[in-house]
């Protein structure tokens, strides 16, 4: 076509507005932070379906914050989407346990053997701290609030050894175990053997035993293996 007679086609650029975009995102942040606690927690137990609309509602936001943070979640394994049948809380898949167990000897070998060589006696002071609150926790059978400080054991080793950045790693590698370990607490009284274990980990990193603080870690990690299998009898339908 020559120059003289082309007409150029110009489409209009519809640019979201930054402000927009930016409720958009934080609005899709917290719905899946709350999903995400919430299904770590069994609070929306395995299985439970998960209404758009409902949470849209729920969140007072449309419905496209919601839908991506179901994606997300189901990236991290946590939901399952049917196009035709809808949106459920993922089973608990027992295959991919033993890999994480794998995975978590392996980094959680490595900062307990170099923690046990670091460790000073104020460090030693804020596992006791957090021991202790695992007691009080256990004592009011207190089980979310016992599995925060469970978690915050395996940080504080992890930041002792000077690499918080493995917990980091540790704590997406580890979510369907998280899920699996929330019914091992209250179901097979684990609270009280979790509690003895970590202090046999502590006195091995404060006598600066790197071989019993190892072999110790290897054990506590161990035990969530019979445990699930225990637990596939108990919730059939909690376990894929």
């Amino acid at each position: 076509m020559p120059p003289s007679s082309r007409r150029d086609v110009v489409v209009p650029l519809v640019v979201e507005p930054a402000a927009a975009k930016l409720r958009r995102v934080t609005a899709g942040s917290a719905i899946y932070d709350r999903l995400h606690a919430a299904i770590v927690s069994l609070q929306m137990p395995p299985g439970m379906p998960l209404q758009e609309k409902r949470i849209a509602e729920e969140f007072g936001v449309s419905r496209t914050p919601v839908r991506e943070a179901l994606l997300r979640l189901s990236e991290a394994g946590l939901v399952d989407i049917f196009p035709q049948s809808g949106t459920f809380v993922s089973l608990v898949p027992v295959g991919a346990i033993p890999e994480a167990v794998v995975i978590r000897k392996s980094l959680e070998g490595t900062t307990v053997e170099t923690a046990t060589v670091t460790a000073t006696p104020v460090d030693i002071a804020r596992l006791d701290a957090i021991i202790a609150r695992q007691r009080l926790h256990a004592a009011h059978n207190e089980t979310s609030l016992f599995h925060e400080q469970d978690e915050a054991f395996h940080e504080a080793i992890a930041v002792i050894a000077g690499y918080p950045g493995i917990w980091n790693i540790l704590k997406t590698v580890k979510i369907q175990i998280d899920r699996a370990r929330r019914l091992t607490l209250p179901g097979l009284g684990r609270m009280d053997s979790v509690i003895e274990e970590h202090v046999t980990i502590r006195d091995a990193i404060a006598a600066h035993d790197v071989a019993r603080a190892h072999a110790a870690m290897m054990h506590h990690l161990n035990a969530v293996i019979p445990d699930v299998a225990e637990l596939r009898l108990l919730h059939p339908d909690y376990f894929s």
